[in-house]
């Protein structure tokens, strides 16, 4: 079974078989910027907001992305042509390049690309379908004066360690405070609650990254006529939230049942299964033909 494939200096190969110099300051450092795009049928969702946030990044941290939309699309066309299946998961990755040892970005002439196309299931079939486990994790989320949420950059350091706790606590997933105490997002997924059939999710100033999956469903649920909006949310909100799901691009749609030991009143709730549905139905729209 093929496992993955992936572009790396200039030619596709089996995903086990590619290489990155030591010397990269992407691994050195986590001088870089990556993306996560799915697609459906071979076709990217989302394209063209992925690769703008990949630019916004890119450009936050003085990075240079040499390559066009086109000659990235073009890119990954041909890895997604090299998988074995027409649904999947693309991983964009820019890093520096290579470089001497030290901090210094600037011997770093010529960037990195890499594109991987693999398979990602956040959760397995059975716990997406029944409802996932949160807890609050104690590690906070960088602040904007450390590091821009807006970045996403290959620093997840932070990440890392508050899924080390979920996975301590026999939990699913984390969820991540800034240092003020307000909900900011999980370990790689945005969050959202519903209460009194009003949807809310934690605004970007909170520390949440703007997620792609994140502004579809801010979007669908308004459009279906449900109020829906950025909140300041604190653990109270979650524990006392109506309902309870996330969202991303790896996650796509996944209900929460338990947060911090509290039962969500309903999961899958009604808000979530609307939302779902027209999730679903995007998709098939702008990658199926349907």
């Amino acid at each position: 079974m093929n496992r993955g494939v992936c572009w790396i200096d200039e030619r596709v190969q089996p995903l086990a078989e590619a290489r990155v110099p030591v010397t990269d300051h992407g691994l050195l450092y986590g001088d870089g910027v990556f993306e996560g795009i799915r697609f459906y049928a071979g076709t990217p969702f989302l394209l063209e907001e992925h690769l703008q946030r990949l630019r916004n990044s890119a450009r936050a941290i003085s990075l240079d992305i040499p390559w066009n939309n086109e000659s990235l699309s073009s890119i990954m066309a041909e890895v997604i042509d090299a998988f074995d299946g027409e649904d999947g998961y693309l991983r964009l990755i820019v890093t520096r390049g290579d470089g001497p040892l030290g901090i210094d970005p600037a011997p770093c002439r010529t960037p990195r690309l890499i594109v991987i196309a693999s398979r990602l299931e956040m959760v397995d079939p059975a716990t997406r379908t029944r409802g996932i486990r949160l807890v609050t994790a104690a590690t906070r989320r960088l602040p904007p004066d450390g590091l821009d949420p807006r970045i996403k950059s290959l620093n997840y350091l932070n990440h890392i360690l508050a899924r080390i706790e979920a996975n301590r606590a026999g939990a699913d997933e984390a969820v991540l405070l800034n240092d003020q105490g307000r909900v900011a997002e999980g370990t790689a997924d945005n969050l959202f609650i519903v209460r009194n059939g009003c949807l809310l999710t934690p605004p970007v100033i909170d520390g949440a990254l703007p997620g792609i999956t994140r502004a579809l469903i801010l979007k669908l649920a308004s459009d279906m006529g449900i109020e829906a909006r950025e909140q300041s949310l604190a653990p109270y909100d979650l524990h006392t939230a109506d309902e309870c799901f996330l969202t991303g691009t790896g996650a796509e749609l996944i209900p929460v049942r338990e947060i911090d030991g509290r039962m969500a009143k309903a999961c899958p709730g009604p808000v979530f299964q609307r939302c779902h549905r027209a999730f679903r139905e995007t998709i098939r729209r702008h990658c199926e033909g349907e």
